[in-house]
């Protein structure tokens, strides 16, 4: 497909006590689980880490902030700088249940759109959703200027929401657990006990 996937694995985890990519769910860590689902559909993945180290095991394209400790923000413009796609999905590395099909449907929508954010019971989620390269420009005006939420970069830019209704129809899946988060040790626990269920 013609777009790249760039994962985001900053963040402090400071709720879930401890680096929330590296936890394992049925043997995989969340990261490889997050890699080998997009690999499916995305021949690009790029992962931006300021712990390269951590991350050597996965033999993939990595890249760190230009604006450390920045928030996802300063992640979404490293990953949109890196790329050499003009249309990418971003995803966040707490995700361990995101749909490559959900992914190439919302790439699909792209369009003349800067970005495309799914809105899922009337919230954004704007880290599993599309930027176009011209993103990046305006992400480091946003951080330059102070301004660290994601709400304040797509204030800027021509952005496509869709809501979970029009998500159905790209593929069979369940809309809230590909857009579960995994912040807390109990939703560790749980996302163990779904991923029990899988085939």
């Amino acid at each position: 497909m013609k777009a790249a996937a760039i994962i985001l694995s900053g963040g402090k985890s400071s709720r879930m006590g401890t680096n929330k990519a590296l936890l394992k769910i049925n043997e995989k860590t969340n990261i490889e689980r997050i890699c080998d689902t997009l690999s499916s559909t995305f021949d690009d993945i790029i992962l931006v880490t300021n712990d390269s180290e951590q991350y050597e095991f996965l033999s993939i394209k990595m890249t760190a902030d230009r604006f450390p400790s920045m928030g996802p923000l300063a992640g979404l413009h490293a990953g949109l700088i890196k790329s050499e796609n003009d249309v990418n999905i971003i995803v966040a590395c707490d995700m361990p249940f995101v749909s490559a099909g959900l992914a190439a449907g919302l790439v699909s929508l792209c369009g003349e759109f800067d970005a495309v954010v799914p809105v899922i019971n009337g919230k954004q989620h704007p880290l599993f959703a599309v930027f176009k390269k011209i993103a990046a420009e305006k992400a480091a005006q946003s951080i330059e200027a102070g301004n660290l939420r994601m709400k304040d970069l797509l204030k800027q830019l021509n952005v496509l929401f869709v809501t979970e209704k029009e998500l159905r129809g790209f593929s069979e899946i369940d809309i809230e657990r590909v857009f579960f988060n995994m912040n807390h040790p109990e939703e560790y626990e749980d996302a163990k006990k779904w991923a029990e269920t899988e085939h």
